[in-house]
């Protein structure tokens, strides 16, 4: 199939799957007169690197994850692995947002939102404190 088609299929855009190919994700056999022709199996992995991505894995990710996916012999341990990591990133994540959105939080609740020119969130971003 065409890479319209392998798009249409997958959910991604025609863009993106070349982009997929051009890093060696994926690799698509060409016709004679050189248009990528896509498999079902081309298909499927596509949407195995959408849905990964859509998890939050890298790139480089999805190739360690694509590798164990062909890999027959593998240890559920070494996908476990890599989720794990993933889900350990996706923690601190967490963390990190929830303080910013707390301290925007605060810095929004103490300003008056009036006329006057003090503003504590001017105050705030340039690293100044107001008083008491």
């Amino acid at each position: 199939m065409n890479i319209g088609t392998a798009a249409d299929q997958s959910g991604l855009p025609a863009k993106t799957i070349r982009y997929y190919e051009d890093i060696g994700l994926l690799k698509a056999d060409r016709t004679a007169n050189g248009y990528r022709d896509y498999s079902k199996d081309d298909v499927h992995r596509l949407r195995f690197v959408q849905r990964a991505r859509s998890l939050g894995f890298s790139v480089e990710e999805c190739r360690q994850l694509l590798s164990l996916y062909s890999d027959r012999q593998r240890a559920s341990a070494d996908v476990k692995v890599i989720a794990i990591e993933k889900l350990g990133e996706i923690e601190r994540k967490i963390v990190e947002l929830t303080e910013l959105r707390d301290m925007l939080g605060h810095l929004v609740n103490n300003c008056h939102g009036d006329a006057r020119p003090e503003c504590p969130i001017i105050d705030g971003l340039s690293g100044r404190t107001t008083g008491p």
